[in-house]
């Protein structure tokens, strides 16, 4: 039987890349420790699911240190690219790349998520 797969993603504050996903529409569906400050967290959005771990988890279960360059890139539909893109900067993101029409059919911008992970947001035209 096939199961789910989702990407879990090394934060350096797992607090604080929850709230920005949050601003993604992603909506918490689990936390470790249950109280506390999490050191992981499930995260929901419609169909797609993310974990949000610290960073410190890879060096304690792998042997491995997580660098400071950018770990992933994420694309990210959402229903109006400009809307999302005035949410995150009003909260304080980084916009890398403001709202462009591309030659695929999508209306496309980036930000960073807090780690400085380049996310995609698009909307098809």
């Amino acid at each position: 039987m096939e199961r789910k797969a989702f990407p879990v993603l090394y934060v350096g504050n797992v607090r604080r890349a929850v709230d920005f996903y949050a601003l993604l529409g992603y909506e918490q569906t689990y936390q470790f420790p249950l109280e506390g400050d999490p050191h992981y967290v499930g995260l929901e959005r419609g169909e797609s699911s993310l974990g949000l771990a610290d960073t410190n988890w890879p060096e304690a279960q792998l042997g491995i240190t997580v660098g400071t360059a950018p770990r992933f890139e994420l694309f990210v539909y959402v229903d109006n690219v400009e809307t999302q893109v005035e949410s995150l900067r009003a909260a304080g993101y980084t916009i890398v790349q403001e709202p462009a029409n591309m030659p695929w059919g999508e209306r496309q911008a980036y930000a960073f998520d807090p780690d400085g992970n380049p996310v995609a947001l698009a909307t098809p035209i």
